[in-house]
């Protein structure tokens, strides 16, 4: 695909979820849910390769909602995969299935802190774990890396939570407050957090990204310049707001692309991704 080609066909939902299912190495349980599990993409190491594995927790989106799934990211999962990473790609309750306020964020803070139990057994780095997320995803990816912030009292809060060291965001939501004024997501940003931003101010406060700045971690962000879901006009203000709060914050436009090419690794896209994660990871 051409990405200076503004007639070229955009992926589609469809596209996405049609995309090859690629299983991972283990799948591995962090709660009693049957949705409470992550599959782990292991790098292939020969007998005598003793170094440790850097780790993208990757965080899948679908608005949030119950009737989207993990499976259609395997495709980038194994991508990354054969970069040398290792990947904890979280499944999560979404909103239908027991999701939204306060158990989807508990769920991803679970499954990320996951990776201490099982470091060891899979000869995992955790000194530069880096989070990846498409669009609501991309939305949890930046959650995680700002939680430390989380007051005590918070029912999303966890002591010592495990530390993130950068977030590769895709087609992301950083700002739920905006997203509800933009009904991004058709009212899922209302529905994650149970009610609109009037109603729930203390809630907006521990769910946004956007409330929890500075991340005090760099965050790279990308967005197709054609995206239905969510524009680069829309990042953009996170983005500024995060750069002059002191955070290490950057958003590449990509022409002609759309919301689902960021996430194929056979897209245009797929080279600036890949050098994200790579680079946040050898900036530790």
């Amino acid at each position: 695909m051409n990405p200076q080609d503004e007639s070229t066909r955009m992926l589609t939902a469809d596209d996405y979820a049609s995309n090859p299912r690629v299983p991972a190495d283990h799948r591995l349980a962090y709660g009693p849910d049957p949705q409470q599990f992550a599959d782990l993409y292991l790098p292939e190491r020969t007998a005598d390769q003793m170094t440790q594995s850097p780790v993208v927790v990757m965080i899948h989106g679908g608005c949030w909602r119950a009737a989207h799934g993990l499976e259609p990211m395997g495709l980038l999962c194994a991508a990354l995969r054969a970069e040398g990473f290792a990947v904890l790609s979280l499944e999560y309750r979404r909103v239908g299935t027991g999701g939204g306020w306060p158990t989807t964020f508990q769920d991803v803070a679970a499954g990320a802190d996951l990776l201490r139990d099982i470091a060891s057994d899979f000869n995992l780095s955790l000194s530069g774990v880096v989070t990846m997320g498409h669009s609501a995803g991309g939305h949890l990816a930046l959650w995680l890396a700002g939680r430390h912030r989380l007051p005590k009292e918070s029912l999303l809060y966890s002591p010592g939570p495990l530390p993130v060291h950068g977030v590769v965001a895709l087609a992301s939501i950083p700002d739920l407050v905006e997203g509800v004024k933009r009904d991004i997501c058709k009212g899922g940003c209302r529905d994650l957090v149970g009610g609109p931003p009037e109603e729930m101010p203390d809630r907006y406060r521990l769910a946004s990204p956007a409330a929890l700045l500075p991340l005090g971690v760099p965050h790279r962000h990308f967005v197709g310049a054609r995206d239905h879901v969510v524009s680069a006009e829309y990042i953009g203000l996170f983005v500024t707001e995060a750069a002059r709060l002191g955070d290490d914050a950057t958003l590449v436009e990509l022409p002609g692309a759309g919301h689902f090419e960021v996430v194929l690794p056979t897209s245009f896209a797929w080279p600036l991704v890949r050098a994200a994660a790579l680079e946040l990871v050898q900036g530790v």
